[in-house]
């Protein structure tokens, strides 16, 4: 199995664990004690913890061995068993990882050293007693935590000089603010290290401050320096209750932001002080797909460009919705959710219903917040059969791998669905089947570049296919991202991968879509803004609490909660959903109206009145071209 840190960084990102000493707390164990002295007097505590951060899918184990010093172990009594307790504490993460069956790495911790200035000239050899002992219990690198100072790396890289073979990793502790405790910036702490000396396989951040604080200091880490990344944070800060310090970070917080530390650069997240296997389980179970969804797209992206393609078939001939896009007309349309069971009969008649209307198209979503449907697909190709309206079908990653999307991206051909919507698909823990798994073999770059490809007559094990696909190809966009500058550079991404038009996530705040679109500048690429009409004040705090992606203002809330009944809260929503068109009208290609509980009366009419509107005003132009 693998062990290389340093290649594992570079393929994939790694889970660590998160705080040992916070679980060691938790089972009553009292902070007069020697944490790390237990290695010795009851290892089956210290392995029931590293088993229990193993089941929940870490990629790394630390050893229980932070405080493993000869000065921190003498408060104990315990300065003469310093090498033991550190190859104990090797042994039993070794141990462990070596059970899981898959590659495990154990990270050897040496903590922060003595700041007295009478151990100054012992530290150095302190370092080393640590780092023999750790790696001859088993460790496969040495992690530096909760560092606090240029001087205490530069001492410890000295010891590393004499180990060249062993991977080894700063990790820091800094504030809100990206500096130390003794006010170093993160910038001088991540200075070249002098002449001789061997730089760190990775940088770190660990303790300090909680998941919010590290985002910012991790980009600033990452404006200067190339090293790979590890991202730790605290469960923020704790709180006393009956004499017990106890974190208050939820995993789904935590989580949140591990995504958008991998979605910045992050090559590892875990945890620190409060972090529990818990927190970890579900960080695991979110980055994971993330991270190999990322790592397929680079490979799609460059996989296939070696490869002689064909001209596309003009956009305008692909489809109605396709010619509507090229001619600048605007386009409407109305989503509607396949049934939970097999009985097309109905959402077949709404379409029929939405296509006598004039609606230009029915938006068929593929399994929203991991439910399980009939498929998406048989459902459109019914629509599209039985009433002659065109169908927008929404394509996710989560469920299938690169061969069964491939698959079905040639199927969408054979029935006639063109118009497609990449997304790459919530979590399957937001579902009703929690434990599925989520397969994520790419996102949705990756298999606009697939598509891409079909359209010019080369598949992806890049065999010609005759005659070429002819799809339409759509994204998604969310213009209230919590970060922004993500979503902009994601969506510039999809774009360079052959997306020809977007559609926004429900816009309730018309204002941050014009900062979004502003911030973007000119757009190549229609884009399509979606809205729903709120049915009542328990569906606004339904999509503002667990729809991913969706974001309602305050004020809106609060003219909901105006509205007495549910015929007056349902008006107020169709009158909100009208204002938002008004105001965005002339910057989009379109509308997409989402119809609620499935009653398409709602959404026609939000609709009336735009139906047949002429010929967009404005049209996006840039001087932005598509990498081919």
């Amino acid at each position: 199995m693998p062990t290389d840190l340093r290649k594992q960084l570079q393929e994939t990102v790694l889970v660590f664990d998160g705080a040992m000493g916070t679980e060691i707390y938790r089972r009553h164990v009292f902070v007069n004690r020697s944490y790390d002295e237990l290695n010795l007097s009851d290892p089956d505590l210290i392995r029931r913890i590293h088993l229990d951060y193993l089941d929940a899918g870490v990629d790394v184990l630390t050893t229980n061995t932070f405080g493993a010093n000869r000065v921190a172990l003498s408060r104990f009594g315990f300065s003469e068993k310093t090498t033991e307790i550190n190859r104990a504490g090797a042994l039993l993460a070794r141990e462990v990882a070596d059970s899981a069956g898959r590659p495990v790495l154990v990270a050897g911790s040496v903590g922060p050293l003595p700041r007295q200035l009478q151990y100054v000239d012992e530290i150095p050899a302190m370092i080393r007693q640590q780092v023999e002992a750790l790696l001859e219990g088993g460790g496969h690198f040495i992690l530096f935590e909760t560092q606090s100072n240029r001087l205490a790396l530069e001492h410890a890289a000295r010891v590393m000089r004499d180990f060249p073979e062993v991977p080894y990793v700063f990790s820091v502790a800094v504030g809100d603010n990206g500096e130390t405790p003794n006010g170093e910036p993160i910038e001088a702490i991540v200075a070249p290290l002098p002449a001789g000396l061997p730089s760190p396989t990775a940088w770190g951040l660990n303790c300090g401050t909680g998941p919010s604080g590290l985002l910012g200091v991790l980009e600033r880490l990452l404006q200067v320096s190339e090293l790979p990344i590890i991202v730790q944070p605290n469960a923020g800060v704790p709180k006393e209750v009956d004499n017990r310090l106890i974190y208050f970070c939820s995993p789904e917080y935590l989580t949140s932001y591990a995504k958008r530390y991998v979605a910045l650069g992050a090559r590892g997240v875990g945890g620190c002080c409060g972090i529990t296997p818990e927190h970890i389980r579900e960080l695991a179970e979110a980055v994971k797909p993330l991270a190999r969804a990322a790592r397929s797209t680079a490979v799609l992206r460059g996989a296939l460009t070696s490869v002689q393609l064909r001209e596309p078939v003009p956009l305008a001939a692909r489809s109605a919705l396709g010619k509507r896009i090229a001619d600048r007309l605007w386009v409407t349309s109305v989503e509607l959710l396949p049934p939970r069971g097999y009985d097309l009969r109905a959402i077949v008649e709404k379409s029929r219903h939405l296509f006598a209307a004039g609606v230009t198209a029915v938006n068929i979503p593929d399994g929203p917040r991991a439910s399980a449907r009939i498929s998406p697909l048989v459902t459109a190709a019914e629509i599209q059969r039985q009433v002659g309206i065109e169908v927008i079908l929404h394509f996710c990653c989560r469920d299938r791998n690169l061969i069964g999307m491939q698959a079905d991206l040639l199927g969408c051909a054979a029935l006639g669905v063109r118009n497609i919507l990449f997304v790459t698909g919530d979590p399957p823990k937001l579902g009703n089947y929690p434990h599925a798994t989520g397969v994520f073999d790419t996102d949705s770059i990756g298999m606009v570049a697939v598509q891409r490809r079909l359209n010019q007559g080369v598949d992806l094990g890049g065999q010609a296919i005759e005659p070429p696909t002819a799809a339409v190809i759509g994204v998604g966009l969310d213009p209230t991202a919590l970060d922004r500058q993500r979503e902009l550079d994601r969506f510039r991404r999809k774009m360079e991968a052959g997306a020809e038009f977007a559609i926004t996530q429900p816009v309730f705040d018309p204002e941050a879509l014009l900062r979004f679109l502003d911030q973007l500048g000119q757009c190549p690429i229609p884009i399509i803004a979606g809205i729903w009409p709120l049915a009542s004040l328990r569906n606004a705090l339904f999509l503002k609490n667990e729809v991913p992606g969706v974001e309602i203002p305050d004020k809106i809330l609060q003219r909901m909660e105006a509205a007495q009944t549910r015929e007056e809260q349902l008006a107020v929503g169709v009158q909100i959903a009208r204002e938002s068109i008004e105001a965005i009208q002339d910057l989009v290609a379109g509308i997409q109206v989402s119809a609620p509980l499935g009653k398409i009366e709602i959404a026609l009419q939000v609709l009336e009145g735009w139906l047949d509107r002429p010929a967009r005003s404005t049209a996006p132009q840039s001087g932005f071209v598509p990498s081919s």
